[in-house]
C-alpha cells in the first residue's frame, strides 16, 4: 500500500525529475514529509512566484520539464504570474498545488481557492485530482501534455486526503491516451513542396525565426537552411541564440527595439519564412505594412498561430525540426543571393548599433564588456524593460538556450528567480542576470535563496534609479512628465552583504571591465550595481503603431 504523497514522488522520479522548487505549507505537509527521505533535490525559496520562475529558469535552460510546489490558496495563487508567463512562452512546466480536502471543496475552508479555475486561462491542461487511485495516471498525462505538442505548463491540485489515503501500487505498465490530443509533428508534404517552390523562386527572401526553434532544438537545421538558400535570418526576442550572433547571415532581432537591418529587410523581402513565430504585434509593429510585398510560408506546430495575425500562403503545421529535415532532405543548394545579400550587408554597415566612446557609464558598455568577456559562453537571463531590450540587442549569443527571458508576459521580477532554476539546469556553466533597479526589487527576497544555497548567480543591475521603460516612453510620448517613475536610492551591495553575498558598486565606466571580472571569478553568487547614465534610451525604437522601418532615435556611423 502507499500513499497518495508517495505515489506522487515516485512519478516525479519516473519522469525524470531532479529538481523541485517550492515552499511548504500545511496541506502539502504530506508531500513534504515523503520529499524529506526522496532523492529529489528541493529547492526553498522565499516566494511562490519565484518557484515557478525558477521552475521556468530550469525549463528553458535544458529543455526538460520544470516543476513547482505550493500549498493551497495564498501559495497557489501566488504561482499565477509564474504559470501565466511560462503560458505565454510556450515553456514546459508542471505546477503542483495542494488543496483542502474533498470533503471541504466548495465550503471556503482556511485557504481554500479554485486555482484549477483560476488557472484554466493559462495552463495547456490542469487537473483536481478527487480520488487518489488518479493520482499516477494524472501525472503521467501531465508530464506529457506538458512538454508534447506546443509545450506549456500543466496544473496539478491534489486535495490533503487524496495525498493521505493508501491504496494499492499503481501499475507500473500503465497506457493512456488523451482524447482529442493529438499534436501534430509531421508537416504535410504537398504544403512543405510548395514552400520549396517559393523558396526557389523568391529573390529576396527572409527567415523569421521564433522561440519555437529553440523550443524544437531545430537550430542546426534553421542555419542549414539559411546556408543552402543563402537566406539572411532575423531571430524574434524568444529566437535570440538559434543562430549564432556573428553568423554573416544573421541579422539579429527585429521589431519594436530591433536593428535597423532587420527592419528594413522584412520590409523590403519578396518571401518571408516564419519558423516557431506568432507574429506579434511587439514584432509586426502595424500589421499592414509588415512585410508587405512579401509572400508567407509560416512553419508552427500550433495551428491556431497561422493566420491569426497575417494572412498566410503557405501554412505547415508541425514540429520546427521535423519539417526542416523534411525540407533540407528535398532541397538544393540554391544560388547564394548576391545581389539580395549585398543590400543587406549595405544596411548592416550603414546602420551598425553604434556607442560612443566618450567614457561615460552606459548600459550598453557593460552588456558589452561581458558578451567579450563570456565570448558567447555562459547563460545570461534577464529581467524586463530596457535591461532586457539593452541585452537583446548587445550581447553576442553563440548557442540556443542561454538567452532566457520572459518575452510575451513582459514579467518584471522574472530574472534572479529564473536564474536560480538556470543554474540547476546547467551548472557547468556560468549565470548571469541582467536587472534593473526595478525589476529586482521585485523579487529581491531571492537573495536568501542564493545565500542559503551558495547558488553562483551574479547578478548586474543597471542603476537607473527610474522605471526606465516606462520613463522612456514618459520622455518621448508625454512630455517628460515623469509620473511616479522615479525611484530612491537604494543599497544593493548592502542588502546583498546582508544575506551574506558579496558585491560592488561601480560608478565609472573605467572600472566596468574590472568589476566583471571581479564577478566572473568569484566561486559564489555576486551582485555589481552599476550606477549608468539615468536617461539612457533604448534605441531603435519602432514608435506604437508604426510599421517597423518607421524607427526614430539610435546612434549610427
Amino acid at each position: 500500500m502507499k500513499t497518495g504523497a508517495k505515489i506522487l514522488i515516485e512519478g516525479l522520479i519516473r519522469q525524470g525529475v531532479t529538481t523541485i522548487f517550492g515552499y511548504p505549507g500545511g496541506v502539502v505537509l504530506p508531500i513534504y514529509d515523503e520529499l524529506y527521505d526522496s532523492p529529489l533535490q528541493h529547492i526553498l525559496v522565499r516566494h511562490e512566484q519565484a518557484a515557478a520562475h525558477a521552475a521556468d529558469g530550469y525549463a528553458r535552460a535544458s529543455g526538460r520539464t520544470g516543476v513547482c510546489l505550493a500549498t493551497s490558496g495564498p501559495g497557489a495563487c501566488n504561482l499565477v504570474t509564474g504559470i501565466a508567463t511560462a503560458y505565454m512562452d510556450s515553456v514546459p512546466m508542471v505546477a503542483l498545488t495542494g488543496q483542502v480536502p474533498t470533503s471541504l471543496l466548495g465550503n471556503d475552508a482556511f485557504q481554500e481557492s479554485d486555482i484549477t479555475g483560476i488557472t484554466m486561462p493559462i495552463t495547456k491542461h490542469n487537473y483536481l485530482v478527487n480520488k487518489t487511485e488518479d493520482l499516477d495516471s494524472v501525472i503521467r498525462e501531465a508530464f506529457h501534455i506538458a512538454r508534447t505538442g506546443r509545450q506549456g505548463p500543466v496544473l496539478i491540485d491534489i486535495p490533503k486526503d487524496v495525498a493521505t489515503n493508501q491504496i494499492p501500487d499503481p501499475p507500473d505498465d500503465y497506457q493512456f491516451h488523451i482524447r482529442g490530443y493529438n499534436p501534430t509533428l509531421q508537416g504535410h508534404l504537398r504544403q512543405i513542396e510548395k514552400a520549396l517552390a517559393m523558396i526557389d523562386e523568391a529573390k529576396r527572401p527572409v527567415i523569421y525565426a521564433g522561440g519555437g526553434v529553440i523550443a524544437s532544438n531545430a537550430s542546426s537545421e534553421l542555419i542549414r537552411l539559411a546556408e543552402l538558400t543563402g537566406t539572411p535570418v532575423t531571430t524574434t526576442l524568444m529566437g535570440i541564440g538559434a543562430i549564432p550572433c556573428d553568423h554573416p547571415l544573421n541579422l539579429g532581432m527585429l521589431g519594436m527595439h530591433g536593428t535597423r537591418y532587420a527592419n528594413y529587410a522584412v520590409t523590403e523581402c519578396d518571401l518571408l519564412i516564419a519558423i516557431g513565430a506568432r507574429f506579434d504585434d511587439r514584432v509586426t509593429g502595424k500589421i499592414q505594412s509588415f512585410a508587405p510585398n512579401a509572400g508567407i510560408i509560416h512553419i508552427d506546430i500550433d495551428p491556431a498561430e497561422i493566420g491569426k495575425n497575417k494572412p498566410v500562403d503557405v501554412p505547415i503545421v508541425g514540429d520546427s525540426k521535423s519539417v526542416l529535415t523534411c525540407m533540407l532532405d528535398r532541397i538544393a543548394k540554391q544560388p547564394s543571393r548576391q545581389g539580395w545579400n549585398e543590400k543587406v550587408n549595405h544596411w548592416k554597415s550603414t546602420h551598425p548599433m553604434a556607442l560612443p566612446d566618450d567614457g561615460v557609464l552606459r548600459p550598453q558598455m557593460v552588456i558589452r564588456t561581458l558578451s567579450d568577456l563570456l565570448d558567447g559562453e555562459g547563460i545570461i537571463v534577464s529581467e524586463v524593460g530596457q535591461n532586457q531590450m539593452w541585452t537583446a540587442q548587445h550581447f553576442c549569443f553563440r548557442h540556443p538556450r542561454t538567452w532566457i527571458t520572459s518575452g510575451g508576459l513582459g514579467t518584471m521580477g522574472y530574472g534572479l528567480p529564473a536564474a536560480m532554476g538556470a543554474h540547476y539546469a546547467r551548472p557547468d556553466l556560468p549565470v548571469f542576470d541582467i536587472a534593473g533597479d526595478g525589476s529586482i526589487q521585485m523579487n529581491i527576497q531571492e537573495f536568501g535563496t542564493i545565500a542559503q544555497y551558495d547558488i553562483p548567480v551574479k547578478v548586474v543591475i543597471l542603476n537607473n534609479m527610474f522605471l526606465g521603460m516606462v520613463r522612456q516612453w514618459q520622455e518621448l510620448f508625454y512630455d517628460r512628465r515623469y509620473s511616479y517613475t522615479e525611484l530612491p536610492e537604494v543599497d544593493f551591495v548592502g542588502i546583498a552583504r546582508a544575506y551574506g553575498i558579496d558585491g560592488m558598486r561601480v560608478d565609472s565606466a573605467d572600472l566596468v571591465k574590472e568589476a566583471l571580472m571581479s564577478a566572473i571569478e568569484t566561486d559564489g553568487p555576486f551582485v555589481l550595481d552599476f550606477r549608468i547614465e539615468r536617461e539612457e534610451n533604448v534605441f531603435p525604437m519602432v514608435p506604437a503603431g508604426a510599421a517597423i522601418n518607421e524607427m526614430i532615435g539610435g546612434r549610427q556611423e
